[in-house]
This record gives structure tokens, sequence and C-alpha cells, in this order.
């Protein structure tokens, strides 16, 4: 218990991100949406429509890797922000995190890993669709019970989440829905050239991301040094427990050892650029809304997961699969 306390005191530093403002001016956000658009895009470069039959023709794995993403991260998140107590803003970002879709790297880190990749492309294609529903219904659904515990818990009075649900219904759709859409029917219809600018893309837009994140830092970079190597802490937690969480539920189900590999990278690489767009639509999030938090959180998981998937991936990769 005394490591808990630890941490606790260690955390209260964070208190400083929640002052910082980081709000985007509508050119800003405008640069964001159509980097992630555009990333959304690459991704779905790699999906084809027969990759949607195997939720049908092997239901177990795309259902427990679902679970894993949907239900199993954004649950035990909270639980993890019990135990560590940071702050406010701090615990809505990992929640809201752990409320999107997988990443755009999870499918070429599957395949470096020797996975399942065509596991790992359906579980991508059947989660960015479905996050249209399921972020913001993760997002609503566990911050307000969070916000409803820390009131309750004696903390300082945190007001209830009023966040519009169908503006992040619509904002997901168009940033994520219509690019992966297209994206689809591009590689249907062009194959040929699908398959030379696929990757190209690919790596482009790791850059773009990173970019992004740079433009987001660039007038608050001296406060987020004074608290990096606590949100390294934070977010290398946080980012642990969603792969293990991944590999853990899919050894449970009996699941082959490449399924189990695919599912924990697809839990533990989180799309945390859709999170950055969401917490700057000022339609979504008032213009009072302590952001600072919640945006490193977001930016340092971009960074970080790559960092962890690539690890694991090359790990994995130089473990030969038994035949099974």
């Amino acid at each position: 218990m005394c490591y808990i306390f630890n941490f606790v005191d260690m955390f209260k530093s964070l208190e400083v991100l929640d002052q910082i403002r980081l709000n985007f001016d509508g050119g800003g956000l405008f640069v964001l949406n159509i980097a992630l658009a555009f990333i959304m895009f690459g991704v779905a470069l790699n999906i084809k429509l027969n990759d949607f039959k195997t939720v049908v023709q092997r239901p177990k794995a795309t259902i427990v890797g679902y679970f894993s993403q949907f239900f199993a991260l954004p649950a035990l998140t909270f639980l993890l922000i019990l135990l560590i107590r940071p702050t406010p803003s701090v615990a809505l970002g990992l929640i809201l995190v752990a409320s999107c879709p997988g990443g755009n790297i999870s499918n070429f880190l599957s395949s470096l890993a020797k996975g399942n990749t065509a596991l790992s492309v359906t579980l991508t294609a059947f989660a960015t669709l479905s996050a249209i529903f399921m972020t913001p219904f993760n997002f609503a659904f566990w911050g307000g019970i969070y916000v409803n515990y820390y009131n309750k818990s004696g903390g300082a009075f945190l007001r209830p989440l009023e966040i519009d649900i169908f503006q992040i219904f619509v904002t997901v759709f168009i940033i994520l829905g219509i690019p992966v859409i297209i994206g689809v029917l591009f590689a249907k219809y062009l194959p040929r050239i699908t398959k030379k600018i696929s990757k190209p893309i690919q790596r482009f837009s790791i850059f773009f991301f990173v970019l992004m994140v740079a433009i987001m830092l660039r007038n608050n970079f001296s406060q987020f040094l004074k608290v990096i190597h606590i949100i390294f802490i934070i977010v290398l937690l946080h980012n642990a427990l969603a792969l293990g969480a991944g590999f853990s539920i899919a050894s449970i189900f009996k699941l082959k050892r490449k399924d189990r590999r695919s599912i924990s990278i697809e839990t533990g690489i989180q799309n945390s650029g859709l999170a950055l767009t969401l917490m700057f639509n000022p339609k979504i999030f008032p213009p009072d809304f302590e952001l600072g938090g919640m945006a490193v959180i977001a930016a340092w998981w971009g960074i970080w997961h790559i960092i962890s998937g690539l690890i694991m991936a090359s790990l994995w990769g130089r473990k030969p699969l038994e035949d099974e």
C-alpha cells in the first residue's frame, strides 16, 4: 500500500497540467482533422470487403478481440485509475484513449510479430467502423462513473460530464467512417495504385502523427518537460495493462498463439490521434474544459505505443511459433 500512496503523492504534481489551456484555433483543428482522416484512409487501403467475412467464418477470435478492446480495456482502465488516483484531467484522458479503436500501425506490428495478420485487419476494420458508436458510449459511460466517484470521494467538485454524444458520433463518422469507406472502395477498384501507395502512406502517417503532437505541445513544452517522467510512468502502466489484457483474455479463451499476439497488439495500440481530435473540438468539449492532462496523455500515448509495439513485435517475431 505504501507504493500506492507514493504514487498519489508523486501524481499531485500533475495538477499543473489541469490548468494548461491547449486550445487550437480553427486552422489548427482543421489540420488535425485532415491529418487523422489521411491516416485512416491509409489504414483502409489494407482493408478488403472480404475481411468482414472473417467475423462470420471465425467468430470466436474476432469476438474475443473485440471484447478485449471495447469492453475489457475501458473497465480495466477505470480500475487502474482507482488504484493510482491521478488528477481528473489525466484520468479522463486515460478513459478517452481506452475508448478509441485500434491504432493505425497495428496491422504492420501484427505481421512483424508473426501474428494472425488477417485477424488483425478484420479487427481493425470492425473496430474502426463500430467506434462511431462505441467510442462515445464508452467515454460517456466510464467518464460519468469516474466523475460521480471522484465527487463522492471528497475531491474538489467536478461538474458532471456534459458532452454532446451526437457531436462525437458525427465527428468520428466524418474523420473515421468516411475516410475508411473511401479507402476500402479505392483499394477494391484501384488495386494497382493501392499496392504502390499503401506502404508509403503508412510510413508517412506516423510522421503526420508526430507532427500533430509537436504542434499541440509547441506553446506548452516547458510544462510538458516538468511532468514527462510522471506521464511516462502512467502511460507505461496503461499500455502494459492493455497489451497484457489482450494476451491474457485470448489465452483464457484458448486461442492460437498467433491470435493471442494479434489481439494483444490490437488492444495495446490505440488511436490516440482520434482522442486528440475529439478533445480539441469546441462543439464536444467546452472552451473552459481543462484539457491539459487529457491532451498530454493522448499525445504521449501515441508516441509510446509505437515504441512498445515495435519492441513486443520484434521479440515475438524472433520467437518461432510451434505448429498448432
